[in-house]
């Protein structure tokens, strides 16, 4: 994916104006956010998984390099091979070895936002391997062209007449008057031109929802099977995942898989729940000959220690851009990265640095419904706090901004002349919107009056109102 999270407003502006996009946001955003409810609901205990889920993942984070080594180790007795790879770069071309030794021409892929993370789809391309991804929603992207615009919903931003008109480009070998009833039609016809290549394919790749450390175990959850498919059927099983995926027991997991489905799409459990440990064994009816992990690190160990480390808790549900109001406006391709929404908002500045991705911590109304409905309880919003204040300790901000903050701060620090002031200004506007409530325009809020009306002030300040309580509440006590 192209990084472009340095136009993140000129990327917002031109996602507001497309119709399409707003008709997919307005169409399937709604719908996540409702079936997560339903699902809690059915769950009383949701909020004690929730601190138990925290606490798994904190613990895990806080001995990360004991629990890879456990699993590492762990792996290899099973028969598999662990890769560790520092880099993007590292990790590509680790792949592109293992296939190559693999003699692997065709690969097939489970969804992976890690394989996106480092653009390894392209890499392959360029150096003689075919991948195909076989997620439903990555294929149709894949046709397209396209990277993904939600981390569980890839396809989020198209509508149904996209997939059709994709799918009547791409299958040029079925009847072009063929008609789709419904989805069902769709999904047919993807199912009919993915068999063979599950069958042909020399490899396959998967990420990983959690890694086990006790066991060496890779788990993956999928709603298609294609997942499973794509590790049983090839000769080489690639894991392709980052370092803070490790937990340390199997119990942890189930404790973790209980959170991750209800807050993803709101099932209770997902359709696929697949544990993977190792290569086929002697009597196995299938499984790989070879199974390989690669290991990503790509900046989540510079985390650990920092204001940062409670990032590293996420379990890529994406509840967090599922309620967001901004996602819910501009989409996921606008932030320009792999990872969009509040949870991306903080950890893309940590991989491609704060220069890059500086405007993303800003695209927050700072409602905090991302941290209320994260099932590990990351506090985005403080997250992103932090990022704004690197962001304008390295003078990245508009000097506009930086100016005016200064400003505030002097008149905040002066009691007295913040109170008339503030008084005066309210007045003033009071004055100024009398007539119809609301001021179409302001000086030095051009980026607000731009969208919408500023509010004409009601009635005395907030310190005048407060003044004026405390003497009625004193003068009660009194009496």
């Amino acid at each position: 994916m192209l990084q472009t999270s340095r136009t993140f407003k000129e990327n917002a502006t031109s996602a507001m104006a497309n119709a399409g996009l707003q008709r997919a946001l307005t169409r399937a955003r709604p719908q996540y956010a409702k079936k997560r409810l339903a699902a809690v609901e059915r769950l009383p205990e949701f909020e004690a998984l929730r601190d138990e889920a925290r606490d798994i993942k904190n613990h895990a984070i806080a001995n990360l390099d004991f629990y890879l080594e456990t699993y590492a180790a762990n792996v290899e007795k099973s028969g598999g091979i662990v890769h560790w790879c520092a880099t993007a770069e590292d990790a590509r071309k680790t792949v592109l070895e293992i296939a190559r030794k693999a003699g692997a021409k065709t690969v097939t892929k489970g969804k992976s936002m890690v394989t996106e993370e480092i653009h390894l789809n392209d890499y392959l391309e360029a150096n003689g391997v075919t991948p195909v991804e076989t997620d439903l929603a990555e294929y149709i992207l894949q046709l397209r062209h396209e990277p993904p615009s939600h981390i569980i919903g890839p396809a989020f931003h198209l509508n149904r007449e996209d997939w059709e008109e994709t799918f009547r480009k791409s299958h040029t070998d079925l009847p072009a008057d063929r008609v789709f009833r419904d989805a069902r039609d769709i999904q047919s016809e993807a199912r009919l031109q993915l068999r063979n290549k599950f069958f042909a394919a020399d490899m396959g790749i998967t990420g990983a929802n959690f890694l086990i450390a006790e066991t060496g175990t890779s788990v993956i959850v999928t709603n298609e099977g294609n997942g499973d498919l794509t590790q049983t059927l090839p000769r080489v099983h690639v894991v392709v995942t980052s370092i803070e995926k490790v937990v340390p027991t199997v119990e942890d997991t189930l404790s973790l898989l209980r959170v991750l489905a209800r807050s993803a799409t709101g099932q209770d459990i997902s359709v696929y729940t697949t544990f993977s440990t190792g290569a086929r064994r002697p009597g196995d009816p299938d499984g790989p000959e070879e199974y390989h992990v690669v290991l990503v690190d790509n900046g989540r160990s510079g985390m650990v220690g920092t204001e940062f480390q409670e990032m590293l808790r996420c379990i890529r549900c994406a509840a967090c851009m599922n309620h967001c109001p901004v996602y819910g406006v501009v989409g996921g391709h606008a932030y320009g990265s792999t990872y969009p929404g509040p949870m991306g908002s903080v950890l893309t500045p940590m991989l491609v640095g704060v220069d890059e991705a500086g405007q993303l911590p800003n695209a927050s109304t700072f409602c905090g419904k991302c941290e209320s409905v994260c099932p590990v309880k990351i506090p985005l919003t403080g997250l992103m706090r932090h990022w704004r204040e690197r962001e304008f300790e390295r003078h990245l901000t508009p000097s506009a901004m930086r100016y005016g903050l200064s400003f505030w701060a002097w008149f905040a620090r002066r009691p007295g002349l913040y109170r008339f002031g503030t008084r005066m200004a309210a007045i003033g506007l009071g004055l100024l919107g009398r007539r119809g409530g609301h001021l179409p325009r302001l000086p030095f809020l051009g980026g607000w009056t731009k969208g919408r009306d500023f509010p004409s002030p009601e009635g005395d300040t907030f310190f005048a109102r407060y003044a004026a309580a405390q003497r009625q509440r004193n003068a009660g006590g009194r009496s």
